[in-house]
Parts: C-alpha cells; structure tokens; sequence
C-alpha cells in the first residue's frame, strides 16, 4: 500500500496522462512504472525542454565558421545531427528532472489529487529504485552531452545546478516558475555553443525570451492544482496572480515575443523571420484570451499547445534563414 491508502500497482496511470499513450499500449508492463516516472507517457515536457534547444541552434546556423558537425555541413539549415542529438538529451533529461523532482516532492505528491497516481507514490516505484534509475538517465544524458564540443559541455555541466534547486523552490517563493524557466531554456545558450563554440548576445536574449514563455505556460499548468497547494503549503504564480492571472500572462507573453524579435535581430534574420512569427503570437494571443483559470482540463490543453507555439517559433527561424 502507499502511504496513501491506495492499493501498490505497477499500472496505474498517472491522471493527466494521455489516454492510449505509447507506454500503456506498447511498454512491457516492468518498465511502464519507470518510464511513467520518466514522463514518457506525457512527452510535452520533453518538447518544452527542447524547443529552446532547437531554436537556438536554427538561429546560430548561419553564424558557424561552417556549420559542420561530424562531417555534416547544413548551411543555413540547423544541423540535422545536432537536432537528433538535442531531441535525445531534451527527452532522457527531462525524464532525469522529473524522476529528481518525484523523490523530492514524494510527499507532496501523496497529497495532490492530480498527482497521487505517480509511481513513488502509489508504491510502483520505490524510492531506491528511482534514485537507480535516475542515474541511469543521467548517464544516458552525459553520453549525448560528450558528443558535443567543449564549450557546449561546460555549459550542459554548469546547468546541473539549476535543475538541482528548482525541485524545492515551491516551498520558499511564488515564483517558482522562474526557477522552471532558468533550467528549462538553458539549452538556447548551450546550443548555440555548440554550433558557433561561444555564447553570442543573441542566445543570451533568447534565453530570456524562454524564461518569459516559461511562465505563461507553467503558470496555466500550476492553475490545475492551485487548491490543492493552498492545503498543503506549496506556492507558485498561479496563487500569486489569481484572478489577475490573465493580465500577467499577457505581460509575460509580450516579453516573449520581443525577446524572439530581438533576438533574431542580433542574428539578422530576414523578414520571413518576423512573418513567420506572427502567427506564433496569434497562438499567444489565443491561448490567453481563451483560458479559462477555474477548468483544470483547460488549463491542461492549453499547456499542452505550447507545443506548437515552439514549433512556430522554429519554422520562423528557420524561413528567416532559408528565404
């Protein structure tokens, strides 16, 4: 049993991931409890985590000497090998952070409707055999981390620390979102390291920009437990903004947009850039105005389609550079 009362089972399905998922359809049944803790069964994080990677990397292409990575020269086209290797790292790290963020919020999460189902909680997973996993995954993640060059993997090292902290950081701020934010974007610097060897002002501006977009995406996502944060003592910017959630965000959504201009300003994108993302800010514009704070499957949906505001974002980038 969990601490919980609820019954230990290998297969219980977390309650926001999504129905006939590759991991409850395909997965042998003794790995499904790992990889739930890895989040593979709800991949928008991992696309979250990524974009930023991928953004950066289209923006620094035509900035290389030569845009060559394991004898491969793309141009003003992003790396294709380089994008294979981030969508690796962005995956098998963010299920790292999450199996790091499930021991650390284990109690927490006994506690949290939403969350009780997780497999430290319910009893899948112990907490020894999370913390094996864990380093499993982050030996995973330093493999793909030692196929780039040296700044790059100075950078990837120097982002541990951030990923470290955010775990505990509910428990002392509202803006716990900031913390999401830092660790969550690291990879627009990094990637571009490891496409020009050095961090350029454009990445720097980018990262920002992340940030900003950090926290209108996870502040909808921390509307869905907001009453049960306020019983168990944890903060965030859902119960900071509250009803004035919706003004806030659009702040945070317009720095969003101007630090992807900007920084694809200080990288000399062309007007197809800007054209191009247009309609990135028209899926801002849309996802705030049609929130609704108080319904836990809308705030859930309109999370989840961040996702393709980081696709618009990249097909922007990448008609910037192309066109």
């Amino acid at each position: 049993m969990s601490q919980s009362g609820m019954p230990e089972s290998a297969d219980a399905r977390p309650a926001d991931a999504v129905s006939g998922n590759w991991v409850d359809r395909y997965a042998p049944p003794f790995m499904r409890p790992y990889l739930r803790l890895a989040r593979a069964d709800r991949p928008i994080g991992a696309w979250l985590l990524l974009w930023p990677c991928l953004w950066s990397t289209a923006l620094a292409a035509p900035h290389a000497s030569e845009n060559v990575f394991w004898g491969f020269n793309a141009g003003n086209w992003p790396n294709p090998i380089l994008l294979v290797l981030f969508f690796i790292g962005a995956h098998v790290m963010r299920g790292a952070g999450c199996t790091f963020n499930d021991i650390v919020d284990r109690n927490f999460d006994d506690k949290v409707a939403r969350t009780r189902a997780r497999p430290i909680p319910s009893g899948a997973v112990s907490v020894t055999g999370a913390a094996i996993f864990l380093a499993f995954e982050c030996l995973l993640g330093l493999v793909v981390l030692l196929c780039l060059n040296r700044a790059a993997i100075l950078l990837g090292i120097a982002s541990l620390g951030l990923v470290a902290i955010y775990p505990f950081m509910k428990r002392f701020t509202y803006w716990p979102q900031i913390f999401l934010g830092l660790a969550f974007n690291w990879g627009a610097i990094l990637a571009w390291a490891a496409v020009t060897g050095r961090v350029a002002s454009a990445a720097l501006v980018l990262y920002l920009a992340g940030i900003a977009w950090t926290l209108v995406y996870d502040t909808i996502y921390a509307h869905q437990d907001k009453e049960d944060d306020i019983l168990i003592g944890v903060k965030s910017t859902a119960l900071l903004f509250r009803e004035k959630t919706r003004i806030w965000l659009a702040g945070f959504a317009a720095l969003t947009m101007i630090g992807i201009w900007l920084a694809g300003s200080l990288a000399g994108e062309s007007q197809a850039f800007y054209l191009v993302s247009v309609f990135a800010t028209g899926h801002l514009v849309w996802q705030i105005g049609t929130l609704k704070i108080d319904d836990g499957a809308d705030c859930l949906s309109k999370f989840r389609g961040n996702h393709l505001f980081g696709a618009l974002v990249f097909a922007a980038i990448v008609a910037g550079n192309v066109l």
